[in-house]
């Protein structure tokens, strides 16, 4: 049995500096100071430990009046003896989580990106998210049991953060799942295992919470775990009734709160008193799905979803004050304090909080442009924008002036992100890849805000004082017109939350049933980019409990007999539908990828049904909706149909998929790997490639690009395609697209050499059938965002074709060789100029002939017949030339 001596204090990876922000007490870990634990290696996976059975031992149940004593000896054999972390360091918190629930049957699954598919929600705000579809029944369960550490975003409170130990926008929920496997029991049994024998949290701390009506959890806490009825609170359904949003899975709920200060006893505690207690676990019992209407409809499997906050876990585990000082964040104050040359130790609580402020909001800000979500005035974008700007002007306001690296630009948190890049190697691998990429975004947004923000500054400061001028003139209330708060937004790229909390400082309101008025637009732009991942499929989550994902059939065929499983229109269900309507088709199986351009024929019964599909989408999960027009007969549903697709049409999407990939690699060699896609669409006609960059493409890159491209295409490559594991696919260098949401298996499409990148749509066989590529436009289509259209095979002919014969026409207008055109146009150009510098001279000495000529014409009036009069209707003459001639 080995032995390992602990310190007192938890050091730095990076030097041998405290990472926390206090002398190390000797209470700091839960274990007495310098005592030597010892240790088994094979312990933690032994049968004593991992319960085979339903019951709890007795050793850790809940006794009244027992410490955690009891339990020393036991959860001390808990410890690795191999871990080169500390027992309490965040990263092995999230590892003993993942750890805990993996050797329970759980399969550890990687963290889905922060902007989501799910269209209910503008980012993932929780752990079950990515396991939406699969509570709601549309896509099969890969694996009954789950664990994750998800990275979340959360904005709603974002004027808590630094003001409370606990407010957050960027945090790591920990969570286990179970779909339609275990529910209540093992929901409520293993949450009280792993947090009093695994992290060892004194069993006299802890306090549960359940719904008012959850009869059957109260039980289970009380008859099975033993916890005290005096310590189980029953609560309403504000608090014990988890949703994920407006519509979705939901559940009663039942939490773990821990007691940071028991001897105040148990008379009248309130949970909610977040000084003396803190939810560090939630377990989510999803039994139902909230529907558009707000019922509720029983779910066809009850399901399990849990979250522990690693945050908070951390801040009870190191026995530290709040969250920000744990080593998760701590770190990154850190910097910020040495840039602002302050002290968080000594400082005083308006600094803190500052400091507090950008700690938090840097590592949302990273880890939001790391998937792929760039800093723009709508959706997504505006709350990455918000946050980097609340950053910026909380920094300046520590007096913040710089990267403290000596650069002359007053911008400093791309060197705070440094430190988060640093910390990220646990959390998200993609982070450190994308280091570069993610500093150039976060710098260059930072100084355009610097560039405008001291004018707004000073203009604020003008409104203010008259507002507060104004009001004492007037003795009403002093408030900020919303036209006023409107225009630093719009004009001065204020964020109307910083406005908000300038004036709450000055003691200042803000109108804002006036500022509504003038944000209409832009709130509009912004539900706009909310809404944009919906499809027209309406009422989905009722619609697609019925409805099994679409078995694609596009790789190895162009037709194929289906059944018709709905029919849609204007997003409502429908039976069938006659000649003539717009209806969406959804299909069992179907040979049509996105875009595909087909015919749908209904030949059961000698009828015939003829659909014109002009588009094809996919829903969440994988349910293909082919939207067109029914051109003749009636379709119904249950029905068999011959779907059959366009092969010309076929061949040209397939074109402009394959060359896409090819532009997205050409991209990353001509203009640096650190730029990536933002979006696409492949069209018969053309394709469409949005890419992050800060600046336009010079014309000798966007030809050095076509060049690249079309020596590819030359080069006749074979493309191959494989069926991978995912992780298996990244480590080989496949490119995944952010926000897109892959399964443990994944289609590999690559061009050896060349490109490989996670696809699951189809392309060419080879390069050669390409034929050609080129580049029709460039530009920008949001801050940071550049698009580029392009054709190739059939289309490329075509507008080369075309463009040829616009020259045949200009050359014979010109009546010059094609050679010739630049410089007789030129010619051109320059006798047009010309002539006209000669019109308004010409115009002049026209009007000055007419002037003469009008002279006969004059005649006196007044008694003194002194003043002589023209009166001369003159409709071909400037007002300046005839002004001019009468001088």
């Amino acid at each position: 049995m080995g032995g390992l001596t602990l310190g007192c204090s938890l050091q730095s990876r990076h030097g041998m500096k405290p990472l926390l922000p206090f002398s190390t007490p000797r209470s700091f870990f839960p274990i007495q100071s310098r005592r030597k634990l010892s240790l088994s290696s094979g312990c933690r996976n032994s049968a004593s430990f991992v319960m085979g059975t339903i019951a709890l031992n007795s050793s850790n149940r809940f006794v009244p009046g027992s410490t955690s004593a009891s339990l020393q000896s036991m959860t001390e054999e808990l410890v690795d003896v191999k871990s080169k972390e500390s027992p309490v360091s965040g990263d092995s918190i999230r590892r003993r989580f993942l750890d805990f629930y993996a050797s329970r049957g759980h399969k550890i699954l990687p963290s889905s990106s922060l902007a989501p598919e799910d269209p209910t929600v503008l980012l993932t705000i929780a752990g079950m998210l990515q396991f939406k579809p699969i509570f709601l029944g549309k896509v099969p369960r890969q694996v009954p049991r789950a664990t994750t550490a998800q990275k979340c975003i959360r904005t709603n409170d974002v004027e808590n953060v630094g003001r409370t130990a606990r407010h957050h926008t960027f945090f790591e929920m920990l969570g286990n799942f179970s779909f339609g496997d275990y529910f209540k029991l093992e929901a409520i049994k293993w949450p009280w295992e792993l947090s009093t024998v695994e992290f060892k949290l004194p069993v006299e701390r802890l306090w549960i919470s359940v719904y008012e009506e959850d009869d059957e959890a109260f039980g289970i806490w009380h008859n099975v775990v033993g916890v005290p009825k005096d310590r189980i609170k029953r609560m309403g359904e504000e608090d014990n009734f988890w949703s994920s949003g407006v519509t979705g899975p939901c559940g009663p709920c039942s939490e773990i709160y821990y007691d940071f200060t028991p001897e105040e006893g148990h008379s009248d505690a309130d949970l909610g008193d977040d000084t003396r207690f803190i939810e560090f676990y939630n377990l989510v019992f999803m039994q139902y799905n909230r529907k558009e209407d707000g019922s509720l409809e029983p779910l066809k499997q009850k399901n399990i979803d849990t979250g522990l906050g690693l945050e908070r876990m951390a801040r009870i585990l190191q026995k530290v004050s709040n969250n920000f000082e744990t080593d998760l964040i701590y770190p990154i104050i850190e910097k910020a304090s040495e840039l602002a040359n302050v002290s968080y130790h000594v400082a005083d609580e308006d600094t803190k909080m500052k400091l507090k402020i950008i700690g938090d909001h840097i590592r949302a800000i990273v880890y939001l442009i790391s998937d792929g979500v760039i800093p723009s005035n709508i959706g997504r974008g505006y709350v990455v924008r918000r946050l980097i700007r609340r950053a910026v002007r909380t920094g300046r306001l520590l007096g913040i002036k710089g990267d403290g690296r000596g650069n002359l630009e007053e911008v400093f948190l791309s060197a705070i992100a440094e430190k988060v890049i640093e910390l990220s190697t646990h959390i998200d691998s993609d982070v450190k890849a994308g280091a570069s990429r993610i500093l150039e975004e976060l710098r260059r947004e930072e100084l355009r805000f610097v560039h405008t923000l001291e004018k707004g500054e000073k203009l604020l400061e003008e409104m203010l004082a008259d507002a507060l001028l104004n009001a004492k003139e007037k003795g009403t209330v002093p408030c900020l017109s919303g036209e006023d708060t409107f225009l630093l937004y719009d004009t001065y790229g204020f964020p109307v939350e910083i406005t908000k909390e300038v004036a709450e400082e000055r003691g200042v309101g803000v109108d804002m049933a006036g500022l509504d008025i003038e944000m209409e637009c832009q709130r509009r732009q912004s539900q706009a980019a909310r809404n944009a991942v919906k499809l027209a499929v309406g009422n989905d989550a009722e619609l697609t409990e019925n409805v099994p994902d679409t078995e694609f059939l596009g790789y190895d065929t162009l037709s194929a007999r289906a059944k018709v499983e709905a029919l849609l229109v204007n997003c409502n269900p429908v039976v069938n539908v006659s000649e003539g309507s717009e209806v969406e088709v959804l299909l069992n199986r179907t040979p049509f990828y996105a875009k595909s351009g087909i015919l749908l024929v209904e030949t059961e019964n000698q009828q015939k049904a003829v659909v014109e599909v002009k588009d094809v989408q996919k829903s969440l999960g994988n349910i293909f909706v082919h939207k067109g027009t029914i051109m003749e007969g009636v379709v119904e549903v249950g029905k068999e149909v011959q779907a059959t697709v366009d092969p010309n049409l076929r061949q040209r999407a397939k074109v402009h998929h394959t060359a896409t990939h090819l532009l997205h690699s050409a991209l990353k060699r001509v203009i640096g790997q650190e730029t990536s896609q933002a979006g696409s669409m492949v069209a018969f006609d053309r394709l469409r490639f949005d890419f992050n960059f800060h600046r336009p493409l010079m014309d000798n890159e966007l030809d050095e690009i076509e060049a690249l491209i079309n020596k590819w295409v030359g080069d006749a490559t074979l493309l191959q395609t494989k069926v991978m594991p995912l992780n298996e696919a990244k480590e080989a260098g496949a490119i995944a697209m952010f926000g897109e949401k892959y399964g443990e298996e994944v289609r590999v499409v690559e061009v050896p050499g060349v490109s490989m990148e996670l696809c699951g749509g189809t392309h060419v066989t080879n390069t050669s059938e390409i034929r050609g590529f080129k580049i029709i436009s460039e530009q920008g289509i949001a801050s940071g965002v550049r698009r580029i259209e392009a054709v190739a095979g059939e289309a490329f002919i075509e507008y080369i074709n075309a463009r040829d014969n616009h020259m045949k026409q200009l050359c014979s207008t010109l009546k010059v060789k094609t050679e010739e055109v630049p410089s007789r146009v030129d010619s051109l150009l320059e006798e047009l100029r010309k002539a006209r510098n000669e019109i308004p001279a010409l115009r002049a000495r026209a009007a000055v002939f007419k002037a003469s000529s009008l002279v006969s014409k004059a005649f006196e009036v007044g008694m003194s017949k002194k003043v002589n009069v023209i009166v001369e209707f003159m409709d071909d003459t400037e007002a300046e030339s005839l002004k001019n001639a009468a001088q």
